[in-house]
């Protein structure tokens, strides 16, 4: 059974940049073996929040998302903590999770997995999920009501709410100090 939250802290963003400075700010907290659980609809930000994150750990590579391979992995270019990002969206169990073999690359780097939630906190003692939601509507998709599925580059971004919540041993120092814009 996963632990319960330690504490969770939430922190509205105006823009993908907002999205990726308030990621790479957490980057500076995070060491390897650290487990980051993202949530959220299409569209919300979680490959952008894991692109701020890379820039935080000055990984190799541009972070694309991984949805066709399921796993990418990036070494870090500083001797810090590598990136491994992960899709579970199409994974529908823990089993298939655990066919991924993430243990093998979990103690050496940050591991990201987008659409986890419920199906990966077993692979650590604490993680740390990002929740990240966004206002329903606008112009998308689905006409004037729609949902929006990405930031704008008109300047006009909608706001997103990144709420971080920890949950074992290794949050239990509470929620680190984040420059916020």
């Amino acid at each position: 059974m996963a632990p319960a939250p330690e504490w969770s802290a939430s922190y509205d963003v105006g823009s993908a940049a907002a999205l990726q400075a308030l990621a790479a700010g957490l980057a500076r907290h995070l060491r390897a073996g650290d487990l980051l659980v993202l949530s959220g609809e299409l569209g919300a930000g979680k490959t952008t929040f894991t692109q701020g994150l890379g820039r935080g750990l000055a990984v190799e590579d541009r972070i694309i998302s991984p949805t066709f391979v399921l796993v990418r992995q990036h070494r870090s270019r500083d001797g810090r903590p590598g990136l491994v990002h992960v899709d579970a969206y199409r994974l529908e169990s823990a089993s298939a999770v655990d066919d991924l073999d993430l243990e093998a690359t979990l103690d050496a780097n940050v591991t990201v997995i987008e659409w986890g939630a419920g199906r990966v906190e077993h692979l650590a003692d604490s993680w740390l999920r990002v929740d990240i939601t966004r206002p329903l509507g606008g112009t998308g998709p689905g006409g004037p009501r729609g949902l929006v599925t990405d930031f704008d580059d008109d300047g006009e971004d909608e706001v997103r709410t990144v709420t971080l919540s920890g949950a074992g041993p290794r949050w239990r120092g509470g929620v680190p100090a984040l420059p916020l814009d």
